[in-house]
């Protein structure tokens, strides 16, 4: 299988399979990654005439790579049509949703072997990002990701948990998401590190409130996330800039990695007056190779 080439993973943009206009909106955009949506956007009464759109709007795309798709969940009826409609075009990716555990990512895995092979497509080349938290089941099995092959993303979702839970408040009156779905966005933070995947945050639904997203997006970066959905092109600059490190914060990591490597016998080591170890070091050299990508 040939590993694909590393690809940014900051601002992943929504739009309808059913739209040929806002599927080219999108994919004009400086969205890393464009999400085709053949799920949650698109009525089922729609779902066919959307297959079609998709797999010829891939068809005049010589940025496939960034242009991907989200099928229909594994478990459902739709998710076979979905595949066979659009592997011809090759699309950059598939985003699974609604899985729950590791035996969903491996099949939908060869299910993409079958289709590659069929369609002249190189084996592997076909990235998976998977929706880990849609489902109760799914929280107890967000760990249980590692080692599978063509995942490079996880990402979680509230709105299909909180049907599943009939939970009809996701927010706290200040903002911030009830502990459940707080929950929900530590394990996929957990379980894609543990993975070696890209944690990605789940949407803003306001898209109007850049500067909320702005403060969210900064936020859930400084815990370790790598990157977040968006559904309007207007969030994709801030998500952008939220996950691209700043001159300041390369400059640090710089100062930090010198220090080390004139000190290599040295656990710990006093930078600005402060006292630095080795967890400091490990993050300065992850800040620097992220942008070398």
């Amino acid at each position: 299988m040939t590993k694909p080439a590393a690809l940014k993973t900051r601002s992943w943009l929504f739009a309808p399979g059913d739209s040929e206009r806002k599927m080219t909106k999108a994919a004009d955009s400086a969205a890393d990654i464009v999400l085709l949506d053949l799920e949650d956007s698109v009525t089922p009464e729609s779902k066919p005439n959307a297959r079609k759109l998709v797999r010829e709007f891939l068809a005049t795309r010589e940025d496939k790579q960034r242009i991907w798709v989200r099928i229909n969940p594994l478990s459902g009826e739709y998710a076979g049509d979905d595949l066979s409609a659009i592997m011809p075009s090759a699309p950059g990716g598939i985003m699974l949703p609604k899985a729950e555990g590791r035996a969903d990512a491996e099949k939908l895995d060869q299910l993409l072997s079958e289709h590659e092979a069929a369609n002249g497509i190189v084996d592997g080349s076909t990235r998976i990002a998977a929706l880990v938290t849609e489902t109760p089941r799914a929280m107890f099995n967000t760990g249980d990701y590692e080692g599978c092959k063509r995942l490079i993303a996880m990402s979680w979702g509230a709105e299909d948990l909180s049907s599943a839970l009939g939970a009809s408040v996701q927010f706290r009156s200040d903002g911030e998401y009830m502990p459940t779905f707080e929950l929900a966005r530590s394990l996929c933070l957990l379980g894609a590190v543990a993975a070696g995947a890209a944690p990605i945050e789940t949407i803003q639904a306001d898209f109007r409130d850049l500067d909320g997203l702005k403060e969210r997006a900064l936020m859930v970066r400084s815990q370790g996330y790598r990157g977040m959905l968006a559904i309007h092109p207007a969030q994709v600059p801030v998500i952008n800039d939220a996950f691209t490190p700043s001159a300041e914060e390369l400059d640090r990591a710089r100062v930090i990695v010198a220090a080390f490597a004139d000190n290599p016998g040295a656990g710990t080591i006093g930078v600005d007056g402060a006292m630095l170890d080795r967890p400091h070091l490990a993050l300065a050299q992850a800040l620097l190779a992220s942008v070398e990508q």
